[in-house]
This record gives C-alpha cells, structure tokens and sequence, in this order.
C-alpha cells in the first residue's frame, strides 16, 4: 500500500505563482506557557540567601534587597513565593528589641517607608502597612495603603503634613479614606485639621488638595477682619492662575464695607536664555467714612510696575530693557498695604524703558531709544522724555598711522558724531496723559562733533586739548515785545523750526607725582605713599551775540528808556546759546594717601606679611578763573575727600564750598576778599558729611560658613522693587503675608534645629545712616540737616528674631519713623509682628501662617491700620 501513496516533493516549486507550496510536516499543536515574569529578578541579602524547594520559596535575611524592572525592595526580611508570584517585606528586630531595617519600596521617583508590604509582580499590585511616604509638597503616613497600579493608591486612617517629622509634626490633616494620584492629587473624605496632636474645629466632608511641582491654578483664601475707617473687610483674596511654563498671573482683590476696594494684578514671565521680568498693577478707590455724612470723602489713588531683563544671550548686538514704577504721587502715603511700609517715605518714583543696538563695522555705531519718567511725590512734578533718541559713531582717528603706535598730536587727532533728540514733557498728576500734558512737551535735537587729540611733553606730562561745534535745533520758538499800554511784556510762541551752532575750545595739561616716607621693616607701619595729580586747564566759549534781539522798555515820568536783550531760543528744550564771552583758566589737585601695614597674621613671611591700607582718598581741590570777567573772577573752591575709617565698612563722606569774596550789608558778592573785610581767607559757604555703615557678627568676630544658608538668595527686596532701600531702615522691607511672599516660604527640617548648641556670639546686624548739610551761603549759618537713621536685627535664638527700625531728627529734636519687628519661626509655621508706636502711621500688624506655599491659604492675620490722614 505504501507504493500506492503519492509522495509529495515539498523542494519542487510550482509553475503557478499564485499556488502555495506546503509543508508536510505539521506545526506543534502544544502552546507554550508565557512566564508571569517578565524580566530577571536580581536579589542581595547579607546574611543568607535560602531557597525552600518543597515550599518553592526564597528567603533573604538582614539588608536584603530586590530588582525588578523599575521596582526596588530594600527590607531586613524579604520572602519570594515563586507559586503566586508575591513578595513578602518587614524588617527585623535587633539584639536591643528594636524593629529596624523597615522595608523601602521605589518604583521611579515614588518612594514607600512602611512597617511591613505585600507585592504581587504579576499584578502590580500591593498591600502597605504604616507606610511613609512623600508627595508632592506632603509628606504621608498611613495604617494600611492598597497599591491599585502605578497611578492610584487607596489608604484608610491617614495623616499628612508638610512637616518633615512624620513622628511628631506640628500640625497634620487627619484623613479617615484617602486616594492617591502621584504627582497629581490627594482626595480624601471627612478631614480634619490637628495642631500639636489636638483636633481643631477645622473640618470638611471632603477634601482636595494638589500634588505637583509644577505650578497650578487655583482660589487665594481671603483674610478678613475690621477697619475702623471702613468697617469689615475682606482682603487679598482672588485666583492664581499658572498659564503655562513662562508665564504666570495672579489677581487680589480687597473689599470693604463702606464701599472701598481695590485691585492688584501680578505676573511673572521668563523665558530662558531670552528675557524674563515682572508686571504689577495696583488700583485703590479709598472711601472716608459713609455717603452722605459730612466728612466723606474719595480719592482713587494706583501704582504701575514694570520690570523687564533680556539674558545677554539672546542678542549679543542690541538689548531692550526697562524698570518702570509711576502711579499717584499719594500711593504709598494713602495706601494701607503692608507692602509699602517700607516705601512712604520715598520722595521719587523713577521708570526707564530702553532699547539699543551696536551696528558692527569701523567706525561702530549706537542707536539707544529711551523713555524716562521722574516724579516728585512732595510736589507732584512729572518729568518725561517720550522718547530720547541717542545715536553715535565711534571715534575715527584720520591722520593715524595705517600701521603701528599713534605718535604725537597730529596721529592722535580723533572725532566722533553724536546726536540727541528729545521730546521732553513736564506736568503734574492732575494732567497726568491728559492732552495739555503733550501740547506743552518740548522738542529738539543736538548735534556735536567733538574734535580732540593727546599727546606728553617732557614724558611726564599729558597735554590734551579739544574742540566741540555744537548744532541745536527746535520745533519751537518765542518773539517779545513790550505792551506800552498795558506795560507787560508780550510773548507769543512760534511753531517752527529754527537752529544755532556754537563752538568752544578747551586743553589741559596734567602729571602725576608721588611721594614716599618709610619707616622700616621693624615697624608696624612701613611706608607712608602720597599721590598727588595737578592739573591746569585753559577754555573760551564765544559770545554768540547773533541770536539775541532786542525790544524797548519805555521809562515812566521821564526816565531813559531800556533796552531789554533777549534771545528766541529762551525756554526752548536746550535754552539760549551763550552771549557772553569767557576765557577761563581752571585748576585741579588730587591726593591720596595710603599706608604699608603689617598683618596680624605673624606667620607671614617676606611682602606677604604686608597690606596697603587707604588713610584718605580722593582729596579734591578745584576751581576756575574767569580772565574775560570785569569783577568775581574767581569762583567758588569745590572740596572732596572720602576718609576710610574700617575698611570695606565704613567711609566718611565729606562735601563743601570755599569762597574767597566778601558780602556785603545786603548779602550780596562784591569784589573784595573776605581777608579784607575782617574775616577768614575762605568763608565755608556750603557742607556735607554723610557715612552709610553696615555692621553684624558674621564681621566682627569672623565668618562662620554655617550662616551662609541663612543669607537669602533674593537680595532685591519687595521695598527695593518700590524704588525704597533694602535695608529696613525705612521700616521692614519684606511683606508679612504668605499670599505675597510664596518665594520665602520654605520649609526648614527640623533636624537643622535640634540638638544643636546655640552659638555664643548671637546673630546681629546692624545699618547706620548719617548725613549733616551746612548752608551759609549768604550768612545763613544754619544746619540744613542733621540726622541719623539706624536699622538692627537681632537673632534671639534659633527661632526668634527682632528688630527696629528708628533714627532721630538732631536739628528739630525728634524720632524719624519707628518700626519694631518681632518673628518666631515655629518650623512649620510662621509668626511676624509689627509695630508702629508713634507717629502718623502708628499701626500693627500680626500674623501666623503655614509657610508651605501650598497651603499657604491657611493662616491668621490681624491688624490695626493706621488712622486716616486727610
């Protein structure tokens, strides 16, 4: 039978390509099981590493540890059921009954502390006794946790803090059934609130919170309470709202009963390697009592603040910046924020917004565009430029070698081309971007090319001399005339465009000299240098006599008619070129002296052992005479000198005016030397003294580089922002609420604090501020100022700190604003209490707050606000 069976040859192919070739040899029907286990499972253990064959188990003892994919299991104990795939974890109890070695369960970033686990590799899934864990911005301990899959945890009797100490933390939220979603959120049912393991009325049926690095949107809780000038408030309240990761933006806004609000918008942008910056909008409508009543009034009062920084990396050829802070001229006085305490007594606000560019090539050229703001908050003066144009070329030398060093005066001739144009706006905050305010701005423009070369004579001495054609032009220009009827004199404004040129010419000559005392190398000092730099300068400026005209003021009862010169170009935005000639001389001296001393340390050896000191620096003499003057030709003597009295530290800063002319009856100059007319060769006519000294231990018994953690990295203040100090010795420059401070809200473990000696030598600081002006100019003889100004903190202890900020008025006998400040750091929390005594903006302020930005919401804060001021 078998010759009868038709053998198929299954190495012939077929002519037919569409057919088939089969094998004959059938496929294994049997499927192979697929291993549970994925990947090889890697185990260590100390001790030993047993395996059980009959109960198909491993066990690992003392440090043991597995790998699994991205899972890993650090235990003392450790057993593999190799039947189901699970994993049993504990620790183990040592010679001292203690239980150490508890289980560590990371799978990525996520990491579970617990008594004991269950994990099952086939499913993922897990059983967690008393875990610890940390999320996000919490940190969790929990009774027993089920391990859903890698995005969904399920735990019954939980607590979670921001404290680090899971054993005893301050303050925790007690959960009864909680969900998990790593780096997402924690959804809980009824929550409580325990401070100090005490329970607090502090519940809800339900609770959110998110569990992110990244920033998220969300409500800002209001603070409430009760103002005496507007009733009941609600303040700093508002949404936060994370727009994505180069910008941010948050809205606040208070209410009051009496029907005063206002509003605050704040965003921060950033963009790397390109720009980053912060925008601040501030609004009040401040009501005074209640509609209707007699001593009601209103007043809308807000600040714009506008910083703009662009990284030198994203154009190395033009840069556009800007530092903008105007609003109304009362805003920091009216305003009751605790923001601006620091800022009430600032005079100015000041804004600048600019652009430039560099155009590369020879000779380079600068264009800058500039738009200024100055305001005077005492007398509510507005100066602007809308814009400032700026461009110039570089210094081209057209005489100068084509090769080599540039010799003498003819190689060393240069000039350069500048130009300026402004259109310049002065007004006041009741005009304030009110049409009057552009019809009266100013408009011009300057030309100059200055023309100068340098040269030395008799190698010692450095001769320069200089030329400068000056060309201005303006929009705008003024005809007078007399009114005989009427006797004013009329003054009309032409729109039109006009222009002068003016020229001047001027050279110095000026050297060097130096003079040395030593006093050996057995002396404590070695050597004494004085340096002195004389300099003579020589000057004309024509008349430009060209550009005046003039009109007649007829005499009354038969007296001489005057004639009155003027120029068009008087009240213009560069005013009236010179008409008077002048020939000057001028004259300089410099000195500086400076000391040799040998350090402390007496291990140094050859000119190590020295170090130059300053004894007094940038002693200054100058003055001008007037060769071309009928009378007066000398003018006042300027003084410097900068006296260094503690190195780096403290420098005395010394300012006055000499005049050798005499007054007379009426206290006016006259042509005698005051020698002559019974007094002094020099009569002090103007002074200044004035000194900035900063202080603290870390100075003045030795740096310990353990404080170096407690200097802040943000050195810009709130105040400073402001256009105020940084050194709280206008009052505190720092914000009390966390809704304004998230950046400082850091939380410090309690480890750094604990069992630690505190230090000897207490932290302190301390900022001192002097000044004292002297007029007597024409027989004044007054002090126009005389104050001091001081600022200390003083760190207490590891947790409390206080600090003052005070001067006194030593010329009318007074306290300059006060301000005690008190903060308690109490780890988790944070307390600050401010205190205003006396004065116009006597007040207080306190506050206690979690200082976790994420529950930054949850504080206290109470306040007596400062009596209204009409």
């Amino acid at each position: 039978m078998a010759s009868q069976a038709q053998v198929i040859d299954t190495t012939k192919t077929t002519q037919d390509s569409n057919k088939k070739v089969t094998d004959s040899i059938k496929v294994d029907s049997v499927k192979v099981k697929k291993s549970l286990l994925t990947d090889i499972i890697e185990t260590t253990a100390k001790d030993y590493k047993r395996f059980a064959r009959k109960e198909n188990k491993l066990y690992l003892y003392n440090e043991a540890e597995i790998n699994y994919q991205d899972y890993n299991i650090k235990a003392g104990q450790i057993v593999v059921n190799n039947n189901n795939n699970m994993v049993f974890a504990a620790g183990i109890v040592d010679s001292t009954g203690s239980y150490t070695q508890r289980p560590i369960f990371e799978q990525g970033s996520n990491v579970v502390e617990p008594d004991s686990l269950v994990f099952n590799f086939d499913s993922k899934k897990a059983i967690v006794y008393n875990s610890r864990t940390k999320q996000g911005a919490f940190n969790v301990k929990s009774r027993v946790s089920k391990r859903v899959n890698d995005s969904t945890y399920y735990s019954a009797d939980a607590i979670f803090t921001t404290d680090d100490d899971l054993e005893d933390p301050d303050y925790y939220f007690r959960g009864r059934k909680i969900k998990f979603v790593p780096d997402k959120k924690i959804v809980t049912s009824w929550v409580n609130m325990y401070i100090a393991d005490v329970p607090t009325p502090l519940g809800l049926p339900f609770g959110y919170f998110p569990l992110t690095d990244k920033q998220a949107s969300g409500f800002i809780i209001p603070s409430f309470g009760e103002n005496a000038n507007r009733g009941f408030f609600l303040q700093n309240g508002g949404y936060y709202f994370a727009i994505n990761d180069y910008v941010d933006l948050a809205l606040f806004g208070d209410y009051y009963s009496n029907g005063s609000y206002g509003f605050r918008a704040e965003t921060n942008y950033n963009v790397r390697y390109r720009f980053n910056g912060n925008f601040n909008l501030r609004i009040e409508k401040l009501l005074s009592e209640e509609r209707g009543f007699p001593n009601f009034s209103e007043q809308s009062i807000f600040n714009l603040r506008w910083s703009h920084n662009q990284d030198s990396k994203a154009s190395p050829n033009s840069r556009f910046s800007a530092s903008v802070n105007l609003g109304s001229s009362n805003f920091y006085r009216q305003s009751v924020n605790q923001n601006n305490t620091g800022n009430f007594l600032n005079n100015t606000l000041n804004s600048s917004v600019s652009f430039s560019k560099t155009f590369d090539g020879e000779p380079q050229m600068n264009l800058n565009l500039t738009a200024t703001h100055s305001q005077n908050t005492n007398t509510q003066q507005i100066n602007m430029t809308l814009p400032t144009l700026q461009f110039s070329v570089g210094r081209i030398f057209p005489l100068a070698p084509k090769s080599g060093v540039k010799k003498g005066a003819i190689e060393n001739i240069n000039l350069q081309y500048n130009v300026r144009a402004e259109n310049r706006i002065r007004t006041s905050d009741s005009l304030f971007f009110k049409p009057q305010m552009f019809r009266d701005a100013q408009v011009g423009a300057r030309h100059s090319i200055p023309i100068s070369t340098n040269f030395k004579i008799f190698k010692h001495f450095s001769v320069s001399a200089s030329t400068n054609l000056e060309e201005v032009w303006t929009l705008k220009s003024i005809k007078q005339d007399f009114n005989p009827t009427t006797r004013q004199v009329v003054r009309d404004t032409l729109n039109n465009f006009d222009r002068y040129l003016t020229y001047n010419f001027s050279s110095s000559i000026g050297t060097t000299v130096y003079g040395k005392v030593n006093f050996g190398d057995d002396k404590k000092i070695k050597a004494i240098r004085h340096v002195m730099r004389p300099s003579i300068g020589y000057n004309i400026n024509p008349g430009f006599d060209q550009y005046y005209d003039e009109y007649i003021r007829p005499g009354i009862a038969g007296a001489e008619d005057e004639i009155i010169e003027y120029s068009r170009f008087e009240g213009t935005l560069y005013g009236a070129p010179n008409n008077r000639f002048s020939n000057g001389i001028s004259f300089s001296l410099t000195n500086d002296f400076e000391a040799k001393v040998r350090k402390k340390d007496s291990t140094l050896t050859g000119e190590d052992r020295w170090e130059k000191r300053k004894l007094l620096n940038n002693l200054s003499f100058s003055t001008n005479y007037d060769i071309a003057a009928d009378s007066l030709n000398l003018s006042e003597i300027a003084v410097r000198a900068s006296i260094p009295v503690v190195k780096d530290k403290l420098t005395i800063n010394a300012i006055g005016s000499l005049n050798i002319y005499a007054l007379d009856n009426n206290n006016r100059l006259i042509d005698k030397l005051n020698i002559e007319n019974g007094g002094s060769l020099f009569r002090l006519t103007r002074g200044n003294l004035s000194f900035n000294y900063a202080l603290d231990s870390r100075t003045l018994f030795g740096k310990d580089d353990e404080d170096d953690d407690k200097k802040s990295d943000n050195k810009t203040s709130e105040s400073a922002l402001n256009g105020g100090r940084d050194d709280n010795l206008f009052g505190s420059s720092e914000p009390l609420n966390t809704t304004n401070n998230r950046k400082n809200n850091k939380d410090k473990p309690k480890s750094e604090k604990e069992n630690k000696l505190y230090n000897y030598n207490i932290p302190w600081s301390l900022n001192l501020a002097y000044t004292l002006t002297y007029n007597n100019r024409a027989r004044e003889n007054e002090i126009g100022s005389h104050s001091i100004m001081f600022s200390g903190d003083v760190e207490l202890s590891p947790n409390w700190s206080v600090g003052v900020s005070s001067g006194f008025d030593l010329k009318d006998k007074g306290f300059t604003f006060t301000q005690f400040r008190f903060s308690r750091d109490l780890n988790t929390w944070r307390m600050n209490f401010n205190w205003t005594p006396f004065g116009t903006r006597k007040s207080w302020f306190f506050f206690i707050g979690i200082k976790a930005s994420v529950l930054s919401d949850i504080k206290y804060d109470k306040n007596r606000e400062r009596d209204r001021q009409l």
